[in-house]
């Protein structure tokens, strides 16, 4: 994969690379625009009665950079940890471990008299939502821990013709039965080498729908899953990729666009990325060596 670069369409929001193009059996250079994704830290900030200053992490949120205070004034109000604008003092961007600003930091006080740590502490955000040093704030961190954590899947000559890629979407759909009713759920199914469909689970969330596929395959053993391909519906992101890691899948596959940090990741834990998956037409963005036509 190349270097990304910000776009200059929306720099802030966009990545430009470059990307292996297929259109049938036929592979080219082009350049593709990604969505950015990067983590947004939420500290809650005040002093004790001592005048202390007291700092508290509560959530690390993936989200694409932009109106980041509504973001996090929307996470604490509908999370129940804020009852209105009132309780907020001041937002601010908070420091990273270097001492230096951080866009992706974002600092809460509250208002005078509200105990904003204690209520978190009673609540249990801070066991829940709280990150450590090795795995919070820079995206890169993020996929560096993870990497730690996990083995380089191996290039170990699996590979899948696109046109046996290019059947999987309308399988897929086939067979999204609670879809059909309700147009309302993503879905993610494991396939073979020669396009057969091993399992498929539904649910509101994409990064759920995985959950259920790889927990299914624990309960019966098979883990890890080596030499399969998964598709999930809609986008591809950081946590979908870093499932898939967990789980020993190779090939990872998405009929929408992959983000950046999703990429990241990707390129580093030896996982092929394929995206815009529809009719007969894809981009795979890393490891592209997996997807090779049949003579």
């Amino acid at each position: 994969m190349t270097a990304p670069t910000r776009s200059e369409i929306d720099p802030q929001r966009q990545i430009s690379l470059q990307v292996v193009r297929w259109q049938g059996n036929v592979a080219s250079s082009a350049t593709d625009e990604l969505v950015a994704e990067e983590p947004l830290e939420i500290r809650a900030s005040e002093r004790d009665a001592a005048g202390h200053e007291l700092i508290e992490s509560v959530a690390v949120i993936m989200r694409t950079p932009g109106n980041d205070e509504e973001l996090a004034c929307g996470f604490l109000f509908t999370e129940g940890i804020v009852t209105g604008r009132e309780e907020i003092s001041a937002l601010r961007e908070g420091m990273d471990e270097d001492g230096m600003p951080s866009a992706n930091i974002l600092e809460i006080s509250p208002a005078k008299g509200v105990r904003l740590i204690e209520r978190l502490r009673n609540q249990g955000y801070t066991r829940n939502f709280a990150v450590n040093s090795s795995c919070g704030i820079c995206g890169k961190n993020s996929v560096a821990a993870a990497c730690a954590l996990l083995s380089r899947l191996p290039l170990d000559g699996f590979t899948v013709a696109p046109d046996v890629l290019y059947q999987l979407p309308e399988k897929l759909r086939a067979e999204q039965r609670v879809f059909a009713h309700t147009g309302g759920l993503h879905a993610a199914a494991i396939f073979d080498r020669d396009g057969r469909m091993l399992g498929l689970r539904e649910d509101v969330g994409r990064h759920n729908a995985v959950d259920k596929l790889v927990g299914r395959a624990l309960l019966d053993g098979m883990l890890p899953l080596q030499r399969r391909v998964l598709l999930v519906s809609g986008r591809l992101s950081y946590e979908i990729v870093l499932k898939a890691f967990a789980a020993g899948i190779p090939i990872i596959a998405a009929v929408s666009a992959p983000s950046s940090l999703a990429l990241d990741l990707a390129e580093a834990a030896g996982i092929t990325v394929i995206g815009f998956l529809r009719g007969t037409n894809m981009n795979v963005y890393t490891h592209a060596a997996r997807i090779l036509a049949q003579g």
